[in-house]
């Protein structure tokens, strides 16, 4: 971010998002859930779920699925026309990719 480089921040934004949401739990305990006030959970993190916690598989996954797609995306973009786009979108592959291992 100190380096204004906007492709990474949002590369990585946008990743970082994708792997909290793959660390959400379906909260489906079979209880009746209901918008009366007796039925409310009290307390500060009374009603929160625990998340899953993922491998470093799973993040590797993840992270491959988020470069497929804009390498997908920028295929499409270059197919149009818009050349630009494009290479934003492989500005951000380049991030994403930077520090991984062989």
């Amino acid at each position: 971010m100190k380096s204004r480089d906007r492709p990474a921040v949002a590369a990585l934004r946008a990743t970082l998002a994708a792997i909290e949401n793959a660390e959400a739990v379906v909260v489906d305990d079979g209880t009746r859930r209901s918008l009366a006030i007796e039925d409310t959970p009290v307390g500060v993190g009374a009603a929160e779920a625990n998340r899953r916690e993922l491998t470093e598989d799973d993040v590797a996954r993840i992270v491959r699925a988020e470069v497929a797609e804009r390498e997908a995306a920028a295929t499409a973009y270059e197919k149009s026309g818009h050349t630009d786009r494009a290479e934003q979108l492989r500005a951000e592959i380049r991030a994403l990719t930077a520090s991984a291992g062989p």
